[in-house]
């Protein structure tokens, strides 16, 4: 049985969508405008089709910047997966915008401002304490007149709280005890949080948007940064790459032609002649994620071998982040954690094919196996 969706994002979706036009047109509906003998040939070998003289090929080619689609690998039943995946795709509705409320859905209550009902509350806990304490000042004024007691000698503020403190010791040392307490949690958490940049999304040279490239483009995360697969490092990718699509798209949905200029610009490309110049300058992009020089992390270890998926470390990119930030706080602390709980994808993994042998060979041996138990948790794997 061949999976289509994963056919369709390997091979299509950083070009075609299934409902929205991209750089090549939207798929539904695609097998009733040819029949699946011409669109087995096309999606093969669409070059030789256009030379045919096919009409409907050379006007697709003619509407997309005379731009041939590239000739595709794939096995007849593979090519008949994908169409019957963008079939099944196209008939399901369109999922509501985020924020919209559904047809007969609950409307769902926005959130109270916790932070100002607490500043309100504690302002009318003030006035009232002071206006009790007017009340009982005029009370204990009237009851000293009645029983011909004179009046006590007034008293500064300083003077007041100093015999308020010498008279309420216990209070005092209490609340002393409860601050230091407080202090001292606070102080703690502040110095543990040196150096974790959880949340730190700066500014970037170009806006680019992780949400609308891999969420509704679908592009893969790999097809960016290919470095993520083969060694240490995930890499940025250099402009080429996005030329790849945007010597075709010019016109962003959001941002319309500003910032697809300013990659032309990089690459002292002409999109009108299609010509490069002899001046390209690098975008200066801003890392975001960035472990001490002490500990040592791969990709392709954990991307190739362990099949973790990007969106565990890095979070919904694909969901949420027009810029992209840190997402995870990556201290020592969280990758031990996530040691200790990940199971080790063995089975089918050619990398461990013996070592699961091995393993599972031990008496006791659980079939469940952790990171941890693989040497996860030993020091000089992070810090050689």
């Amino acid at each position: 049985m061949q999976d289509g969706e994963a056919l369709f994002k390997a091979n299509c979706a950083s070009c075609h969508g299934v409902k929205e036009k991209m750089i090549g047109p939207a798929l539904k509906g695609i097998e009733t405008r040819r029949p699946e003998e011409w669109l087995l040939k096309w999606i093969k070998n669409s070059n030789a089709v256009i030379k045919s003289g096919d009409a409907y090929a050379v006007k697709l080619y003619n509407e997309y910047n005379k731009t041939a689609m590239p000739s595709f690998n794939l096995k007849d039943a593979e090519i008949k997966a994908v169409l019957a995946y963008v079939k099944v795709e196209a008939e399901k509705p369109d999922v509501a915008a985020p924020g919209a409320a559904s047809p007969g859905a609950p409307v769902q209550e926005e959130e109270k401002p916790v932070g100002l009902y607490l500043l309100i509350a504690i302002i009318v806990l003030f006035i009232l304490a002071s206006i009790l304490g007017r009340v009982q000042h005029t009370l204990e004024r009237a009851a000293r007149q009645r029983q011909g007691l004179p009046e006590p000698v007034p008293m500064s503020n300083k003077d007041a709280a100093i015999y308020w403190i010498r008279n309420n010791k216990k209070i005092v040392a209490v609340l002393l005890l409860l601050f230091v307490g407080w202090g001292s949690v606070k102080g703690w958490y502040t110095l543990k949080n040196i150096g974790v940049m959880t949340g730190y999304t700066p500014e970037q040279p170009i806006a680019y948007s992780h949400k609308l490239h891999a969420g509704e483009m679908q592009i893969q995360c790999i097809y960016c940064h290919s470095g993520a697969e083969k060694g240490k490092v995930a890499g940025i990718p250099s402009a080429n790459v996005c030329m790849n699509c945007h010597k075709y798209v010019r016109k962003g949905p959001v941002t319309g032609t500003e910032e697809i200029a300013k990659i032309y610009k990089a690459l002292d490309y002409d999109p009108d002649k299609g010509t490069y110049g002899p001046n390209p300058k690098p975008i200066q992009w801003v890392r975001v994620h960035n472990l001490p020089d002490l500990a040592y992390f791969n990709h392709a270890q954990h991307v190739a071998v362990g099949k973790i998926e990007c969106q565990t470390c890095h979070g919904p990119v694909q969901d949420s982040m027009t810029v992209v930030g840190q997402y995870s706080p990556l201290t020592m602390g969280w990758c031990i954690d996530c040691h200790r709980k990940t199971e080790v994808k063995m089975a089918g993994n050619a990398y461990y094919n013996d070592y699961h042998k091995e393993l599972l060979s031990k008496p006791g041996a659980d079939s469940i196996i952790t990171v941890s138990e693989i040497g996860g948790l030993e020091c000089a794997r992070c810090h050689y």
